[in-house]
């Protein structure tokens, strides 16, 4: 991309002079015969919210391992802030939040999160950390009598003591209630506008639509989508048709089968759905030929994209 001046002249777009939070190139890891990853070319710049999506078996896991420098790739390179990956992780610039596991349950929560702190040679300051995670409330409670979510939000402040420039995270979420949710992501925002790096595993795609500024989708250890949600959504052509349409036919469905770039119907209660290249004809049909009413066209969300294309990549 070029920008041009009022005198004519073109120069070149100004470059973001720091290294990227994560640069991998040409990545390939293999197991034996099991192929993980099949070559993942991707840069992540610092301050960028990313999520990292895919379905089971799709090589995210194994990704985010070497950049963690749990594993090595079999060819290409990982590089973290311009690092080796061990290197960052060993200075304190990467941290990373997973499902379960890493807690002492004897510990109340300050106490757990005083004794990591200690571990640091620089830590944020505790009752800071314990702030932006919002368990300052819970701190005398002891971690085995912490919820799921309570817990999974402990590990999030821990995560933060080095106030790394890169962090990852898994099924950040999983546990919390909505009030929780939505308070994680204001403090993963803010903590992006100023610099921090966050990239995001997820189930709830929701969250990605709503939280992330780039959507990457893997499957079978490639990239096969990378964009802003609108633009990853856009992948996935065709519209959603709904309509009331009260215990419809055997033939009232084979007619909205038969209809040209149909993909899928499905009936559900009173409800038809279905999902289509040609829209307008669907609507069509379905108001002249039928006694459907409440008739809705929407474009296809961000769950369709994921399934069309994995599925097109699996296939």
């Amino acid at each position: 991309m070029t920008t041009t001046t009022l005198a004519g002249d073109v120069r070149p777009p100004a470059l973001d002079p720091r290294p990227a939070a994560l640069l991998l190139s040409g990545v390939t890891r293999s197991f034996g015969d099991v192929h993980a990853v099949r070559g993942i070319d991707l840069r992540i710049q610092p301050g960028e919210v990313v999520a990292f999506l895919g379905p089971n078996g799709a090589g995210k896991t194994t990704t985010l391992d070497m950049v963690l420098g749990l594993g090595r790739p079999t060819s290409g390179t990982v590089e973290v802030l311009g690092l080796e990956p061990r290197e960052a992780v060993a200075r304190g610039l990467v941290s990373a939040v997973m499902q379960s596991g890493g807690l002492l349950q004897d510990l109340t929560v300050r106490e757990t999160v005083q004794y990591v702190a200690s571990l640091f040679p620089h830590s944020r300051p505790v009752d800071a950390v314990m702030e932006d995670a919002g368990i300052t409330r819970i701190g005398g409670r002891v971690v085995a009598a912490c919820s799921g979510g309570e817990q999974q939000r402990l590990r999030v402040a821990l995560a933060l003591l080095p106030d790394p420039a890169l962090l990852l995270l898994d099924e950040p979420t999983t546990g919390m209630d909505v009030e929780a949710r939505r308070s994680f992501w204001s403090t993963v925002r803010r903590d992006a506008a100023q610099g921090r790096t966050v990239v995001f595993a997820t189930h709830y795609l929701e969250e990605a639509d709503q939280y992330a500024d780039r959507i990457v989708l893997v499957a079978q250890g490639r990239i096969v989508a990378d964009g802003t949600s609108a633009e990853v959504r856009a992948l996935a052509s065709g519209r959603i048709v709904r309509a009331t349409l009260p215990a419809p036919s055997p033939a009232v469905l084979a007619s909205l089968h038969d209809l040209p770039g149909v993909d899928s119907v499905e009936v559900r209660g009173e409800h038809v759905i279905v999902h289509a290249d040609d829209s307008d004809a669907v609507a069509r049909h379905l108001l002249t030929h039928t006694p459907a009413r409440d008739l809705e066209i929407t474009a296809r969300g961000l769950e369709d994209a994921f399934l069309t294309l994995t599925q097109e990549r699996s296939a």
